[in-house]
């Protein structure tokens, strides 16, 4: 009886033995392993991690941004340009020299001075894109304010016209009556009379229409005048609107790439004559 549980213990401290022992070496085998992967990982990542540096900078130098105000994007565009040079320089496989730091440096500088410069120039945006809203609603105004001058002339022709035109034709009338009536007349008093009339009757129709040709003159000479001072208002204004225009257009399209880019060709530049000054650290080193 007292020798069964001392044969289980015996077996139990085997197993138990066993188990820690497979244990342990799994545990070397994972950690040669491991060791060996990190060592291999040093030695490959460095190259990568400069080919991957290069590709994120002509990234960031390709990037257009989509919406205007696009100075709302540099901030990010600047985080991320100054992470992927950051990265960079920390690496231990790297060596980053005195020029090197002196070039991003300078660099840097000249980007974010081109971006504060575009980002002034998108400031006066919203002043200009209003005064050309306030240009295009005064030729609007213009516009009406022309057609409603020219009815008003029109209207006021017209009138006149129908005026002077039922009057003359009322004299002409006149005229011809008073004509026969002059024939008619056999004696001379009545008769002298009847012609100073028909006279004062034809002085009063052809002064009747002269000033219809006056009217229509008049008419005429103000109609030109309010055209040409409509055309030449409406003339400048145009030409306001397409300085506005051309102004705004600049913004329409994201015209901060070409610095961006201009400086992300800098820092490839930069990073190559770096590795050719100092080469990547290898394993051995």
């Amino acid at each position: 009886m007292s020798g069964r549980p001392q044969t289980g213990s015996r077996r139990g401290a085997s197993k138990q033995f066993s188990k820690s022992s497979h244990e342990k070496k799994a545990k070397e085998k994972k950690q040669r392993s491991t060791g060996k992967y990190y060592e291999e990982k040093i030695e490959v990542s460095v190259e990568d991690f400069v080919k991957k540096t290069i590709d994120t900078l002509n990234k960031l130098g390709c990037q257009i941004f989509a919406l205007s105000p696009f100075s709302q994007y540099f901030d990010d565009w600047l985080v991320n340009l100054k992470q992927a040079v950051s990265e960079f320089e920390s690496n231990s496989g790297i060596k980053v020299d005195e020029q090197f730091e002196k070039e991003s440096t300078q660099i840097f500088l000249d980007i974010e001075a081109a971006l504060a410069e575009r980002r002034l120039a998108e400031s006066t945006l919203t002043g200009e894109a209003k005064e050309m809203a306030d240009n295009n609603h005064l030729l609007l105004e213009t516009d009406r304010e022309y057609a409603e001058k020219t009815r008003e002339i029109s209207a006021k022709r017209n009138s006149d016209v129908q005026r002077l035109s039922t009057k003359i034709h009322d004299l002409e009338n006149d005229v011809a009556c008073q004509h026969e009536v002059k024939i008619v007349f056999y004696k001379v008093r009545e008769k002298r009379r009847a012609a100073e009339k028909l006279i004062q009757t034809r002085q009063e129709l052809k002064s009747t229409k002269n000033e219809l040709e006056v009217a229509l003159q008049s008419f005429t000479a103000e109609q030109e005048k309010l055209h040409d001072n409509y055309e030449k208002k409406k003339q400048e204004i145009g030409e306001k609107v397409d300085e506005l225009h051309k102004a705004l257009e600049k913004f329409e399209t994201d015209n901060s790439i070409t610095v961006r880019q201009d400086a992300c060709n800098q820092l490839v530049n930069s990073i190559n004559a770096l590795l050719k000054r100092a080469p990547l650290i290898s394993e051995e080193e």
